[in-house]
């Protein structure tokens, strides 16, 4: 005799206990996507503000060079016009004071330049300094979108992964109210075998060699645990109000953090406006100055003051252009990453 088979048995789902508790696993399952979510909003947010602060230090190193070429120029001209009589030696020191200073910024720069290139490797998983050759040739700040349309604020704080995670979780908590509250009436039971039997082995797969039975149904009740399943339902009642009071707070977070990057973003574009203007008045002055020197009606303080306000004005606009795009990114953060939906197989 060969005989081959197995038990099974099935619960009837008359409550919805345990289709409440399928909803439950998969609202968790989703919740922890959701924090695959933002650890990949994170990192992209991380690594593109990283490549903007290499774009922003490269700027300012090129402007500080600039002005130090121009400087070097008023030095030397210093020089002449001090050897041949003409200034005292009052002109030569400030002109050289003026000149080793900015050349004084130059190692400081050049350090952020490239603990940024190191970060920006380990962010993409890679060894510091395997970017230094990549990312050498200066390249210009990312230049921004014209406009920036954020789209219906209630839809688009929904890309966030923090909402939708906290969503999910009260999505699950909600689920375990039903399955808690399940317990309290019968549950239905069915038992069954399938298997397959033959006298001899060359009939065992045989269709006709199958065999099944079902025995009786079963009913099971907790009726003595009324009190304990009743306390268990409170318990997840109080939690799923927790988990409420905790979607609204992430959602009052959001509201607060996308609040924030709008105004620094349209406040910095501004400041970056107003900074052109100074930079081309600026511009403007030091070549006045610097004409005005030479043809002997002002002395070198003039010029020293518009070099070196035209400097701190460049500088600052360097700085501007790297935070308005930065402010960009992290607007960007702030609404999820974008406006396009993650679905598990982006990941």
């Amino acid at each position: 005799m060969y005989a081959a088979g197995f038990d099974a048995g099935w619960e009837l789902d008359i409550f919805g206990g345990i289709r409440r508790s399928v909803e439950a696993a998969q609202a968790n399952l989703e919740a922890t996507q959701e924090d695959l979510h933002h650890v990949l909003v994170s990192l992209l947010a991380e690594v593109a503000l990283n490549y903007v602060e290499v774009r922003t230090f490269q700027a300012r190193l090129a402007v500080i060079k600039a002005n130090i070429k121009t400087q070097q120029d008023g030095y030397d001209l210093n020089q002449s016009r001090y050897q041949a009589g003409l200034i005292n030696e009052l002109a030569v020191q400030e002109s050289l004071r003026i000149l080793e200073n900015s050349r004084s910024q130059i190692p400081t720069l050049e350090t952020g330049l490239e603990a940024t290139k190191n970060r920006l490797a380990v962010l993409l998983g890679e060894q510091a300094g395997k970017l230094s050759r990549e990312l050498s040739a200066k390249q210009p700040i990312p230049a921004l979108p014209p406009t920036v349309a954020v789209g219906i604020p209630a839809e688009t704080l929904r890309h966030r992964p923090d909402i939708r995670r906290a969503e999910r979780n009260l999505a699950a908590q909600t689920a375990r109210i039903g399955g808690a509250t399940a317990e309290l009436y019968p549950k239905f039971h069915l038992i069954g075998s399938v298997g397959l039997e033959s006298v001899t082995f060359s009939d065992f797969n045989e269709w006709a060699s199958r065999t099944w039975s079902i025995g009786g149904p079963g009913v099971s009740w907790n009726i003595f645990r009324g009190g304990a399943i009743r306390q268990n339902i409170k318990v997840q009642t109080a939690l799923q109000e927790q988990a409420l009071i905790q979607y609204e707070s992430t959602v009052l977070r959001a509201l607060e953090e996308v609040e924030n990057a709008l105004v620094a973003y349209a406040k910095e574009q501004r400041r970056r406006e107003s900074l052109v203007k100074a930079a081309t008045a600026a511009q403007r002055a030091a070549v006045l100055a610097q004409d005005i020197y030479q043809a002997g009606l002002v002395d070198f303080n003039n010029v020293l003051d518009a070099q070196r306000a035209l400097l701190i004005i460049q500088d600052q606009l360097a700085q501007s252009e790297g935070a308005v795009t930065s402010n960009l990114v992290r607007l960007y953060k702030a609404l999820g990453g974008g406006w396009k939906s993650w679905k598990p197989d982006d990941a």
